[in-house]
């Protein structure tokens, strides 16, 4: 259904708000039969001409990376989209309705599972919409015994309870593969019966988390900026990978152990 080489338009289905403020938009794709196709880990463009106003009174493209959350999923699939205020891409998806199209194009290969299954241990260290990158990750790494026992340990970092996105998959995950560990963190909350941590992001967390620094690990880490500068560096603006630096670059961790979505 879809292609890297050209755009496609794809109708809106359905929305449903999952947790404030992200809302799933589910796209039908042309037959029922089809699948997204989406290699791990990749990631698909989608564009709309929401840009600045060009000579001929048309307006230019404005482009975002998403990934959908349903790999296997036929005749769909499904974005987890936070709606920021001042988004552009988020806030034009948001006032679609449905029967209303979208162009998309893809997949675009960010890491291969083959390189994601070099290392016998993987950190996933995620914020808020960030986690969809690593639910891919997930589904190509299941932890089982062909796999040679690969730990996978997660740090998924919201604002709030009420912010956590796919809870019920997450937790399942953990129930199901004995070597993927969930454990979550938020800035604050009132739950008493709360058995995540709470506050910021810290090197003790992730010391106590994340597979140590070593040439058979790597650290995932998708999220906002705030996050992704605390924690390793964001990305370059031409989207390479760019230095390692904040908590996982004090910590020892090097540039061949450290992956940024």
């Amino acid at each position: 259904a879809l292609s890297p080489e050209e755009w496609r338009s794809f109708k809106l289905a359905l929305t449903k708000g999952v947790a404030n403020p992200t809302v799933l938009f589910r796209f039908a794709l042309p037959d029922k039969d089809h699948e997204p196709g989406l290699p791990v880990a990749s990631c698909l463009l989608v564009r709309a001409p929401i840009g600045s106003e060009k000579p001929d009174g048309s307006r230019a493209f404005v482009l975002r990376p998403y990934t959908p959350i349903s790999r296997h999923a036929k005749g769909h699939m499904d974005l987890a989209i936070k709606v920021y205020p001042g988004g552009k891409m988020s806030q034009h998806i948001d006032h679609l309705k449905v029967g209303d199209q979208l162009d998309f194009k893809g997949p675009l290969m960010k890491i291969s599972v083959e390189e994601l299954s070099k290392r016998k241990r993987l950190g996933l260290i995620a914020g808020g919409s960030g986690l969809t990158p690593m639910l891919q990750a997930s589904w190509g790494r299941r932890p089982q015994p062909s796999h040679h026992g690969q730990d996978i340990n997660m740090l998924f970092a919201n604002v709030s309870e009420a912010d956590i996105i796919a809870k019920d998959r997450l937790d399942g995950l953990a129930k199901r593969h004995k070597n993927f560990h969930i454990h979550y963190i938020v800035d604050k909350t009132d739950n008493k019966a709360w058995g995540g941590s709470v506050g910021y992001i810290t090197k003790d967390l992730l010391a106590k988390l994340m597979p140590p620094p070593a040439d058979d690990s790597l650290v995932l880490v998708c999220g906002p900026p705030g996050l992704m500068n605390a924690v390793s560096g964001d990305k370059l603006p031409d989207k390479t990978q760019g230095p390692l630096s904040g908590l996982l670059k004090d910590m020892g961790y090097t540039e061949q152990q450290v992956f940024k979505f």
